[in-house]
This record gives C-alpha cells, structure tokens and sequence, in this order.
C-alpha cells in the first residue's frame, strides 16, 4: 500500500493511496497528530467527495458558517470550505457526477450541499463508518469503501448514457467544448441536454465546464506557469477572465492560488489530476 509524507502547514501527514483505481472513483487517506490545528481551504472541484473522518475534523461552510463533525457527503458546486484538526484520521473519496448520481441520488439533491452521510444512505452510513472505525488499515478501509460503493451503485439509477458522454467530453477537452457541439454530438436538442444534464449531475453544463476549467488552471498555477500562459490556453478570453473565475471559485487572486496549500497534497494523494502540460 502506497504511503508518502507531506508538509502542510508545518503539519506531517502520511498519505495513503489504493494501488488499484477504479473508473469514476478518486480515494485517500490522510493521517497524523499536530499540536496545533491543521487548517486547510477546500475549493470546489469536478467531483462529489465523501469526507469519512475518524479524528476531529470540524468542516466548516465560509459561506453561511455551517459546521459539521463526522462523515460528510460535499456537493460539486459547494462554495468555499475550511477543514481544521489535530487528529487527523479520514478517508477521502472522490466521485465523478456519473459515479455519484448512482451511490449517492440524483445530482441535483447534493449539487450545492454538504450533508451528513447518514443523509443519503441512513442506517447503511452507520453500519459501514462501524466497519471502517474497526481497522486502521488503510487497505482494508479501500476495500471496504469499494465493496459499499458497488453495492449502492448496483442499486442506484445510472445517468442516461448522453450525460455520461457529454461529462466525458468535458473532462477531456478541459471544459472547452460548446454546449451545441455536445448536443449535436448526443443527437439530442440543447434544451434537452441542458435540461437532462442539470437533473442528474445537479450543475448546468455552462458551470460545469467552468468548474472543470478552473480546477484544470488552479493546478497549472500551482505547477509554475504564468497566468497569461494558463489564460491562453485554458479557454479563458484573457487574464481578466480567469481572474474573475479563480475569485468566484477560491476566494482568491491567481497568484494566491499558485501558492494556496490545499494544492500540496495533490501530487501525492491525486496525482491522475495533475495536468502534465
């Protein structure tokens, strides 16, 4: 089982990978004890994340001071979060929205919310954090993850196949697709996708693309190359246009963000997500 050490924060953090990845499905573990509180910012990203916390953690929504402890479900469009504590035990797992339609419920239920797990999955939630909380391997919390996601996504509802490649697209030109190709793409009419899209993945395609250019130009950022470099090439009309989006997403300037710690661990714990160019 894969294990590196990160600094953040003047904190040392193990950080655990799966050796074996799944379509759809990001998963890490983090742990360590710090005499001060770890704090770290989490953005919005493309991805449904399930927080599963064995420590302190406290989450708190900058945006209307909500606070939450335990395993928590954070919807894509979720505005700004910070995360802080001291006994850092919990399992990180990301999912794509055609994932996530079929584990967690429809899109739109969970697109700009943090709920409990026990939210979506009721008893289920509590019977699988008991079986996660009894071991301390992180090989077997991925295995147990896997075998609940497998289970809930046998008996969930998957996202028409159209969404499902429309996402795709997406993802892989970076967000910088035209709705009106996708949709002659599909076969399907504009309204139609628009429509069906929003349903299932709970954000309008307009703003998932935005979402997917600003995660893709967060980590180029953060990776060294200059703003008007990210701008010309990350499908923004100029460096005002992705300063404009870097503040709407992170709260923060361009150049913040290319120093910003909640990117540190991301070489480690998602390294499929670091843009190679």
């Amino acid at each position: 089982m894969p294990v590196e050490q990160v600094q953040i924060a003047g904190a040392v953090l193990d950080v655990a990978v799966p050796e074996r990845s799944y379509p759809g499905v990001s998963m890490a573990g983090f742990r360590g004890k710090t005499p001060d509180p770890v704090e770290l910012q989490m953005i919005p990203y493309p991805a449904s994340t399930l927080f599963l916390d064995f420590g302190d953690a406290l989450l708190t929504d900058d945006n209307n001071g909500t606070q939450r402890r335990g395993s928590v479900v954070v919807g894509l469009a979720t505005g700004t979060l910070h995360g802080s504590g001291r006994d850092v035990d919990v399992l990180q797992v990301r999912l794509s929205p055609v994932v996530a339609h079929a584990v967690l419920g429809p899109g739109a239920d969970i697109g700009a919310a943090v709920l409990t797990l026990e939210d979506l999955w009721g008893r289920d939630a509590e019977r699988t954090e008991e079986r996660l909380r009894a071991t301390t391997s992180w090989e077997e919390r991925f295995a147990i993850v896997h075998r609940v996601l497998a289970r809930q996504s046998g008996a969930g509802r998957a996202v028409d196949r159209e969404v499902a490649f429309t996402w795709s697209r997406m993802v892989a030109t970076r967000g910088q697709v035209r709705i009106e190709q996708l949709a002659d793409e599909v076969g399907w009419s504009r309204q139609r996708l628009w429509s069906r899209f929003r349903a299932q993945v709970g954000l309008t395609p307009k703003y998932a693309a935005r979402l997917i250019r600003f995660d893709h130009a967060a980590h180029r950022l953060a990776a060294g190359h200059s703003a008007a470099t990210v701008a010309a090439d990350g499908g923004f009309t100029d460096q005002s246009h992705l300063h404009h989006d870097v503040t709407a997403f992170a709260g923060m300037s361009t150049s913040a963000v290319a120093e910003a710690l909640w990117l540190v661990v991301d070489p480690v714990a998602w390294p499929a997500r670091i843009p190679r160019t």
